[in-house]
């Protein structure tokens, strides 16, 4: 869990340039960056600016393309957006990103399972 909004901007600006190892980059690091994104901007620019960084991500780290979804991009930043809307409009972002880790960690997090779960509903 979060303590400060510092300790989320070394998150966002590791992804973000690329520092971050990409064995550390895991599911409760993609959502904390959807919530940085989702704070200034609309879904489909927080969708697009996570496609950008997550496809820069793999290139960097010499991962596969293939690995990213932009159906899975856009479920996850849509789930995101749906959390952020339970909060009051006054919510810190350290407990914007805490609830959302909450709520949504349990949540399928691989492609796989994403893409099953949406072919079932």
């Amino acid at each position: 869990m979060y303590r400060s909004e510092d300790e989320i901007e070394r998150v966002v600006r590791g992804f973000e340039s690329c520092e971050t190892d990409k064995s550390a980059f895991k599911h409760l690091e993609h959502l904390t960056v959807g919530v940085w994104y989702l704070q200034t901007l609309d879904t489909k620019a927080a969708v697009d600016r996570m496609r950008t960084g997550l496809l820069r991500f793999v290139d960097h780290h010499g991962v596969p393309r293939e690995k990213y979804s932009e159906q899975v991009t856009v479920y996850w930043i849509e789930l995101i957006r749906e959390k952020l809307m339970e909060l009051t409009s006054g919510a810190s972002l350290v407990d914007q990103c805490n609830y959302v880790i909450n709520s949504l960690a349990h949540r399928p997090a691989s492609r796989a399972e994403v893409e099953a779960s949406l072919a079932k509903s």
